[in-house]
C-alpha cells in the first residue's frame, strides 16, 4: 500500500480538471452531518461558482490578493 505521501504526490500531478474532479468527490464522500437542505445549497452554490470560473464568466484571484483586500476593506 502506498503512503499518503506517495499518493498525494501522484495526484498532485494529474491535471487541474481531474484534480478538482477528484476534490470534489474527496468533499462528497466526507460525512458533514449538517442539514441536507443546506448541504444541498452549498453544493448547487460552490457547483455555479466552479461553473462560472470555468466558462469565463468571472475570473479567480490568487488566495492571497482575495485576504489582501479583505484586510483592507476591514482597517476603513
Amino acid at each position: 500500500m502506498r503512503s499518503i505521501e506517495e499518493l498525494t504526490e501522484e495526484l498532485l500531478s494529474l491535471p487541474g480538471v481531474s484534480r478538482a474532479l477528484l476534490a470534489e468527490k474527496l468533499v462528497e464522500s466526507l460525512e458533514f452531518g449538517t442539514d441536507p437542505t443546506i448541504q444541498t445549497a452549498w453544493t448547487t452554490e460552490a457547483k455555479k461558482r466552479r461553473d462560472e470560473i470555468r466558462d469565463g464568466s468571472v475570473q479567480s484571484i490568487p488566495g492571497e490578493e482575495a485576504l489582501a483586500q479583505v484586510r483592507q476593506l476591514l482597517q476603513q
